[in-house]
């Protein structure tokens, strides 16, 4: 959604802007300046997006807000609370603006804005995800709220979007995954590793993490001499991956100690491989 769709043109904000500014006496409104009180609901909306206009987005939230708190049951109060979601927003306050987009999903479910509430609740968690190394709990938060939009409203113009910061916020967490397992990889501590690896190939195949996760499944396995694991982590590399660099760096491990990639054993690897053969994955 961009701002336009709320905006009645920058020429009459900036006009309706002034024009508030200067009824209370001076060149500009600034926060607690203006005894709201005095002017029609419209009015403080227009100011509240004369301060968009002028990139004050934290001033613009609480004179959305004071158009909820002085007409809180009229039509510019509805707009007003996802103006505030908005603004809030782009102040990079995601508190507030996660507040005032689900206030408006629960007073007005069924509105035409509702989608978009909805992807401002979910960007105020995606937009906050951090760096792999830390703690995800935001980034569940966004794959949460993402998926609400993507399956509470298909049709509308934010799904698409959505569902492509779903699969981001989706590889960022098997990142995650991978760079845990990496590090107890490189500490010999190969079932602690290994676990990590079996979690992005069983619940983020689809990411573009899979095809190194098997590959250091080789190393893991092959190092605990676990050679059964091994040679099918690399068959399901040669399957599904054979023009990677996992796929020829596994080929080289395993056929140089003299092993085939091959699924062997019954482990839970060679379940994988049995139902990729079969067309269908975890």
């Amino acid at each position: 959604m961009t701002s336009a769709k709320f905006r009645t043109g920058l020429a009459g904000i900036l006009v309706a802007g002034m024009a508030l500014s200067g009824c209370s006496g001076a060149d500009s409104v600034e926060r607690g300046d203006a005894n709201y009180e005095n002017y029609t609901a419209e009015q403080i909306f227009e100011r509240g997006e004369y301060d968009l206009a002028r990139n004050n987005p934290d001033l613009a939230a609480s004179v959305f807000a004071e158009v909820e708190r002085l007409y809180p049951y009229s039509e510019w109060a509805k707009r007003a609370v996802i103006m505030q979601a908005y603004a809030y927003h782009e102040a990079k306050d995601y508190e507030n603006s996660r507040s005032a987009a689900q206030r408006y999903v629960d007073f007005y479910p069924t509105d035409e804005d509702a989608a978009y509430a909805q992807y401002l609740l979910a960007l105020s968690y995606y937009d906050q995800i951090d760096e792999v190394g830390r703690d995800q709990g935001l980034t569940f938060q966004a794959l949460q709220s993402l998926r609400t939009v993507i399956e509470r409203y298909p049709d509308s113009e934010y799904a698409k979007s959505a569902v492509l910061k779903f699969d981001l916020a989706f590889d960022h967490l098997a990142s995650k995954e991978m760079e845990v397992g990496r590090y107890y990889l490189r500490r010999s501590h190969f079932t602690a590793a290994i676990n990590r690896f079996r979690v992005v190939v069983e619940d983020f195949q689809t990411t573009t993490h899979t095809a190194e996760a098997l590959h250091r499944l080789v190393e893991a396995y092959l190092s605990l001499g676990l050679t059964d694991e091994a040679r099918t982590a690399g068959a399901i590399l040669g399957y599904n991956f054979r023009g990677t660099e996992w796929y020829e760096d596994s080929y080289k491990l395993l056929t140089g100690r003299g092993l085939t990639l091959e699924a062997v054993g019954d482990n839970w690897l060679r379940k994988v491989y049995r139902q990729m053969i079969q067309g269908r994955w975890l």
